[in-house]
């Protein structure tokens, strides 16, 4: 089912990114909400990442200085293995229709997340470019992110930068480590050009694979959530090991199953797989001065 028109196909594949309003109805973003509140609420009593994923790693990640009092959960992996609801989204939203009017018709998930900045958090997010989290075959691959919350200026939108999907694969290792993020030259010689993305809750952003992106700190005293599923083409295969598993990893959400592989070019290091409960701890520990 098409659902968008000719200029929305052309914008993202120009601009590597397309805000889509409406894409998760009023009950189901209450339902969202009302979960992820849950979750925070469960979070006051660990003083630390907690929960379990598939390869053994936590699956709650929380900002250091987390407190019962002042929680800050900053991530879920994979909550469509824990969800009915989030799992329900991933599958059925008009977003997974755009998804495949781009790039499928046959569509699989490859991993899903939540990323939150709760008030008095410090999380932001180093800019950097999904595909060099995730080689594989090719790059028809597209990231959903669901806005939980009402997105504004003081609450650390999403930036991009335009275009970069077209552009080169920057590097995220430098000096023998992976930092999961550009070098901040990268970031000098592109800040103009990086535009913000806010918007009402219930409004999806879908994002190129390739697409530079990164986001700074909630400065607000509301929270800003987001629900990410990164979707990608059936015959776009994994070149290693998927950095945040899940159960789901592989269903075809769109389309149907193929048994094959499309392969385009593409040069770049592997990354390294997180060992912690995010790829936060990754860029925490680095600081990119190159």
């Amino acid at each position: 089912m098409d659902v968008l028109n000719r200029d929305q196909v052309e914008a993202f594949w120009r601009d590597g990114y397309l805000f889509l309003e409406d894409a998760v109805p009023p009950e189901k973003l209450t339902a969202l909400s009302s979960e992820f509140d849950n979750w925070v609420d469960q979070s006051r009593s660990h003083r630390q990442a907690f929960g379990t994923t598939l390869d053994g790693r936590p699956r709650f990640d929380v900002e250091p200085g987390h407190t019962a009092e002042a929680p800050t959960l900053r991530r879920i992996s994979s909550p469509t293995e824990i969800s009915d609801t989030y799992l329900d989204v991933m599958r059925s939203s008009i977003a997974v229709d755009a998804v495949a009017q781009l790039i499928g018709p046959n569509v699989t998930l490859n991993h899903s997340k939540v990323n939150s900045k709760l008030p008095g958090a410090r999380t932001e997010v180093k800019f950097h470019q999904d595909f060099l989290f995730e080689p594989h075959s090719n790059d028809d691959m597209i990231t959903v992110l669901y806005f939980l919350d009402d997105v504004t200026m003081q609450k650390g939108p999403l930036e991009v930068l335009p275009g970069s999907h077209r552009g080169p694969l920057y590097e995220h290792w430098h000096d023998g480590v992976f930092t999961g993020s550009v070098a901040s030259a990268v970031v000098d010689e592109t800040r103009d050009g990086m535009v913000p993305c806010p918007g009402r809750s219930g409004s999806a952003c879908l994002m190129h694979g390739r697409t530079l992106h990164g986001s700074g700190p909630n400065h607000s005293d509301s929270p800003r959530t987001l629900f990410i599923c990164a979707y990608k083409a059936e015959d776009c295969r994994p070149l290693q090991a998927c950095h945040v598993p899940s159960v789901h990893e592989g269903e075809v959400v769109r389309g149907e199953a193929t048994n094959r592989v499309r392969c385009s070019e593409s040069e770049m290091a592997y990354p390294e797989i997180p060992t912690g409960a995010s790829f936060f701890n990754q860029q925490e520990r680095h600081t990119v001065d190159m």
